[in-house]
């Protein structure tokens, strides 16, 4: 049952999802150029390890076979980013991993020095966009305007009193 609003035919879920995942890849970029967190930031990533794209050693996925959190703070390396995911170095009982993971993978972002906090939904693929629809209906002969040197539009607000 519905609330009585119609279903959106515009996916405004997926495009939020997708530019938040964007300031995570934003953010990234900036500390990767920078050579380091300022001050007090560090970040807790979580992540779907069986996401399509995530590439992360086999030990990893037997110990977090669902989801998983890393910590970029002090000892990390070689943060790489592009448009669709970021790879990191980091160190898991003593043993160094590289771990690569899209945007799209990501389920949360933390940096607890701000207390600034993104959650998303997991995505299918870092591709995953919306769904193919057909064309709009709606779409009529494109309309012709009138040349007569007019560019006023008539707007009449109205208010109720």
């Amino acid at each position: 049952m519905t609330d009585g609003l119609p279903d959106s035919l515009i996916p405004y879920d997926e495009i939020v999802q997708e530019a938040l995942r964007a300031v995570v890849g934003r953010v990234l970029t900036t500390i990767a150029e920078s050579g380091g967190l300022p001050g007090e930031h560090h970040f807790y990533i979580t992540f779907k390890t069986q996401a399509p794209g995530v590439d992360i050693p086999q030990r990893l996925i037997e110990r977090f076979p669902d989801e998983m959190t890393i910590v970029l703070q002090n000892r990390y390396w070689d943060l790489l980013v592009d448009d669709e995911r970021f790879s990191v170095g980091l160190s898991f009982n003593q043993v160094s991993s590289k771990l690569v993971i899209p945007y799209s993978a990501i389920t949360g972002f933390h940096d607890p020095a701000v207390n600034f906090e993104l959650r998303f939904q997991a995505q299918d693929g870092p591709d995953d966009g919306p769904d193919p629809h057909d064309s709009a209906e709606n779409d009529g002969p494109t309309a012709v305007p009138v040349e007569d040197g007019s560019n006023v539009v008539a707007v009449d607000f109205k208010r109720k009193k």
